[in-house]
């Protein structure tokens, strides 16, 4: 952290998307996989009736929908702002709104504290599988907020 005190980052060129690319390919595998796995079952029993293979791709359509709704997260960062993409909501964001961006020790993902006094989570930034991506990726998305908004420098 010295070294970045003392030289700060170079943005990165825009557009930018970052994402937890380790956990979003390990979701969207174990969905794939679960997905063939459960549907091969529900084709290969012969003890089956019609309506419980339906039930059997039913389930696994669900239990992959969810694991794909949790690869979902991410952030595009572009010449106007940041789009935020979480869960289950998508929230455009003009570089003045950005006043920090916060990656603190124990924290699950990148928070950005906003103009209007709020918190936002930011999912697509997040240290849990692979974590010295999201550091430099907080580290990049900090470094835009502060040369195109009204970020600050504090941390």
């Amino acid at each position: 952290m010295a070294e970045s005190a003392a030289q700060p980052p170079v943005p990165p060129a825009l557009p930018v998307t970052f994402r937890p690319t380790r956990t979003r390919a390990v979701l969207l595998g174990v969905g794939l996989a679960m997905f063939a796995t459960i549907t091969f079952i529900a084709v290969t029993l012969e003890r089956l009736q019609p309506g419980e293979r339906i039930s059997f791709i039913f389930v696994a359509v669900l239990l992959s929908s969810v694991l794909v709704l949790l690869s979902r997260p991410k952030v595009v960062a572009d010449e106007a702002g940041v789009t935020v993409v979480n869960l289950t909501s998508t929230r455009r964001l003009a570089w003045a709104e950005i006043l920090r961006v916060n990656l603190r020790p124990g924290d699950p993902w990148v928070f950005l504290d906003l103009s209007d006094g709020t918190s936002l989570p930011a999912l697509g930034i997040q240290p849990g599988v692979a974590k010295q991506q999201a550091i430099g990726d907080a580290r990049a998305l900090r470094a835009l907020a502060e040369s195109r908004g009204t970020g600050t420098n504090d941390h």
